[in-house]
């Protein structure tokens, strides 16, 4: 197995970009854990034990080499490494590293060529740390672009598939290094094959696919994911010190050139709470009533992610659109398997990626692909 080398010292500060390079100290990785929980829009598994197998990562190899797409051959070759499964399961089933490790060899013996780049399939909770640990482990590059600006509960909802490349090969690898090579030409049977296999290796195993190369990366990726995670963490930690931790979250996703408007739509507390593990997935709705007026409640329904909130029945907010629950005091994003009842909350919605809103990904995120009996009304910026 390669280590990566430790960083020189100088370069190892929070945030530093050196040239086309990101670097992710220990100490920014709490305000990118954050950033990529509020991103995973209470979805893709719990964002502390993606912090801690990361700083575990580091603190062993050393810093990942983070790199902008553009910084690609052309012809290298990337993909995506994750977690899969329910993330209830996901909370007691902390992956390895050995099973991360093989997942990504396993694919690059498949393909018949080393993986140049690593990049994550969803910039939310575990699975933005997830390809940190594996490029500090294995030596590879890590992309600053992920898969969807968000996080989605199937393996078809990424810009990759939108735009027309491959799923497969796709390696799954349970927590005892038992693997399965997933091979067919539609990103949907993709996702049934694989959610089978993850279902038989108990709602928890580590995922490597969608092998691309550095030109198909530069185009059908959302890029800038992991320094816009670590801005977001940044501006919510900011807001809490100067006393209106929300309105510094919203004010950061509204200036962000990825997102571009956000909004506070609701504030109330938990009064009603079901969540069950059903075709794996964690699934359920939460009821939320104003603090103010008892007549107004929210209604999130969530897939792992939160797909629709729903005002006294109207949709304020709805896939692929963010809506992302927090605390209404310190802003911090709450996922979905955390939801209690009682808890006083806001609820935030921001406008999804424009990559996720052309009609050829609408084909697989419209809120119908969740089972939805809604259309698609996009999050708008108000008229200054």
């Amino acid at each position: 197995m390669a280590q990566t080398p430790s960083l020189p010292r100088s370069l190892a500060v929070s945030g530093h970009t050196s040239g086309d390079e990101l670097v992710l100290s220990a100490a920014d990785l709490h305000d990118f854990a954050r950033g990529a929980a509020f991103l995973g829009t209470g979805g893709g598994g719990d964002p502390y034990i993606g912090r801690l197998m990361a700083q575990n990562a580091i603190r062993e190899f050393g810093h990942p080499k983070i790199i902008s797409p553009e910084a690609l051959a052309d012809d290298a070759t990337v993909a995506f490494v994750a977690m899969l499964g329910a993330p209830t399961v996901l909370n007691e089933k902390a992956a390895s590293g050995a099973d991360i490790d093989l997942a990504v060899t396993r694919l690059a013996e498949r393909l018949g060529r080393p993986i140049d780049a690593l990049m994550p399939a969803e910039i939310g909770g575990v699975n933005s740390a997830v390809p940190i640990v594996a490029a500090a482990r294995l030596g590879i590059p890590l992309l600053n672009a992920d898969g969807m600006g968000r996080a989605f509960p199937e393996i078809q909802m990424v810009v990759m598939n939108f735009e027309g490349i491959r799923a497969t090969p796709f390696v799954i690898v349970d927590e005892h290094l038992n693997s399965v090579i997933v091979e067919t030409g539609s990103a949907r049977r993709a996702e049934e094959f694989v959610r089978s296999v993850a279902i038989n290796m108990g709602l928890s195993c580590i995922v490597a696919g969608y092998p691309m190369t550095g030109a198909e990366a530069k185009r059908a990726t959302v890029t800038g994911t992991l320094t816009e995670a670590l801005e977001i963490g940044r501006a919510i930690e900011a807001g809490r010190k100067a006393g209106d931790a929300v309105g510094a979250l919203v004010r950061r996703l509204s200036e962000s050139a990825i997102y571009g408007h956000a909004c506070d739509l609701f504030d109330g507390k938990i009064v009603d709470l079901r969540r069950e593990t059903t075709a794996g997935f964690s699934m359920g709705h939460c009821r939320i009533v104003s603090l103010t007026d008892p007549s107004r409640t929210m209604d999130i329904q969530f897939q792992n992610e939160n797909l629709v909130a729903l005002e006294n029945g109207a949709v304020k907010a709805i896939v692929p659109d963010l809506i992302t629950i927090v605390d209404r005091e310190t802003a911090e994003p709450i996922p979905t398997e955390a939801l209690r009842y009682g808890q006083r909350v806001k609820v935030i919605a921001a406008a999804a990626p424009r990559l996720l809103t052309t009609p050829q990904a609408l084909e697989y995120v419209h809120p119908r692909c969740f089972g939805l009996d809604f259309d698609f009304t996009p999050l708008v910026k108000p008229a200054d």
